[in-house]
């Protein structure tokens, strides 16, 4: 039976029901702006972007640095980062590093000229908030594409703060254990895996200089061979373990080489520069604990598997205490006494 008191659905509520929704979105329209609208779908337009792992955070500062021809998409074909957010009146300066490459606005706005000329700039400066897609003409379908978010904008795309230790490209997350804290250019664990050779940058703009590892953070595969290649800068690369060191050089294009057989994950850093923010991390497939480099399971007991046990120490003991008291009053009574 339906109660009396059930409310009536009539023409007039619906009515007005519809006329508010309508006019609620039509007030959110006018203050989002279609360009916003338009733009709300970034994670589709960064499709198949290797190096694409969110939105980097580089609000606060006045002056920002995209470098051109990155390691990405099989190849030097990346902007790195590929996505940052900054503040309205920001300047962006696109920084080459490798290749030919351009910087062209999907929109029109803005285009640089075709270049393979190392550390030639390009800048631009973002006044209105807004989202600003950009690829580089010759290698867009290989997923040589860009975006710069300015204000608070909603692009419906993952963020990142660049200090997350647990965020990532990958679907397995890395507990570093504090090892990326303050490292500016860290964005998550970018996959590699599927690649037998993988290249990473040293002397990247990061952390007020070129003081960083590009990608910082990378997943690969066992038996993968790494290529740690000088782009600026005086550096080195040592392994926290001691496993291996390279020598110190300022040498542009000098690389150094490292194969990591075994699963685990090897963290290193610039023995100079290490306390400005200078460290990068190789995960070697799953990773397994990240104080445990060689990737082992180990046999101790954690705090978890401690808490099972005694639990299952605690509900036998209940199980068992009434057939203990019942043994201990048949043992007692006159008829067992001799």
């Amino acid at each position: 039976m339906i109660p009396n008191d059930t409310p009536t659905v009539t023409r007039r509520s619906v009515l007005k029901t519809t006329a508010a929704a309508g006019a609620a979105a039509a007030t959110g329209a006018a203050f989002s702006g279609s360009a916003l609208a338009q733009d709300a779908d970034l994670q589709s337009w960064f499709e198949g972007v290797s190096n694409y792992d969110g939105v980097v955070d580089k609000t606060g500062q006045s002056e920002v640095t995209v470098e051109v021809g990155v390691e990405a998409n099989n190849g030097p074909y990346g902007f790195g980062p590929a996505a940052i957010r900054v503040d309205p009146g920001t300047t962006v300066t696109w920084e080459w590093v490798e290749g030919s490459h351009n910087v062209a606005a999907e929109d029109g706005s803005f285009e640089s000229e075709l270049t393979n000329e190392t550390g030639f700039t390009f800048t631009q400066t973002f006044q209105e908030e807004g989202v600003t897609r950009y690829a580089c003409t010759p290698h867009k379908t290989m997923g040589m594409k860009g975006a710069v978010v300015v204000g608070d904008v909603d692009v419906g795309a993952s963020s990142s703060s660049g200090s997350s230790e647990d965020s990532g490209s990958s679907s397995q997350q890395v507990d570093f254990e504090g090892w990326f804290e303050g490292v500016e250019n860290f964005d998550g664990v970018v996959d590699k895996t599927g690649n037998s050779e993988v290249t990473v940058e040293v002397g990247t703009d990061a952390n007020g200089g070129p003081y960083g590892f590009g990608p910082a953070a990378i997943r690969v595969d066992p038996g993968t061979t790494v290529t740690f290649e000088w782009v600026n800068g005086t550096h080195n690369v040592v392994a926290e373990d001691g496993s291996y060191e390279s020598e110190l050089t300022n040498e542009s294009g000098f690389t150094f080489t490292q194969t990591y057989d075994s699963e685990g994950i090897s963290k290193y850093y610039c023995n100079p520069h290490r306390t400005m923010g200078m460290k990068g991390a190789v995960v070697v497939g799953s990773g397994g604990s990240a104080s445990n480099s060689s990737g082992g399971g180990g046999g101790g007991l954690t705090n978890s598997d401690i808490g099972v046990l005694a639990f299952a120490g605690a509900l036998v003991g209940g199980l068992l205490s009434p057939f203990a008291l019942r043994a201990k009053k048949s043992s007692s009574s006159p008829s067992n006494r001799r």
